[in-house]
């Protein structure tokens, strides 16, 4: 199945939920693992997320992220021009353990 990035629905495991050059929100939901990889790495090269800005990552309704999709969103994160800031929001442990065995505890805000 082929999915349109610009255009995901409500099913998808990521989706932006705002952009506008200042801050972009990203909600997550269900399982982002290999199969969704190459849908998440589409949307993060979406140009709306390409501006410095505040990035939030709303992640309580993701169950489960695994290693490979963690590193793309910390190559997102690392790639110049980098968000100003980076907040991970509603992580549930699982999902927090995995971003931080990706890296992501060094260069993002994590809150409840």
């Amino acid at each position: 199945m082929t999915v349109d990035p610009h255009h995901s629905g409500q099913n998808a495991p990521v989706r932006i939920a705002e952009a506008d050059g200042q801050h972009a929100v990203l909600n997550f939901s269900g399982t982002l693992d290999a199969p969704a990889l190459g849908l998440l790495e589409e949307l993060l090269l979406e140009p709306r997320l390409r501006q410095p800005g505040a990035l939030v990552l709303e992640m309580g309704d993701l169950e489960h992220i695994d290693l490979a999709c963690a590193y793309a969103l910390l190559r997102t994160v690392t790639r110049t021009p980098a968000p100003e800031a980076l907040t991970v929001r509603g992580a549930r442990p699982a999902v927090h353990r995995t971003l931080r065995q990706a890296g992501l505890d060094s260069v993002a805000t994590f809150t409840g």
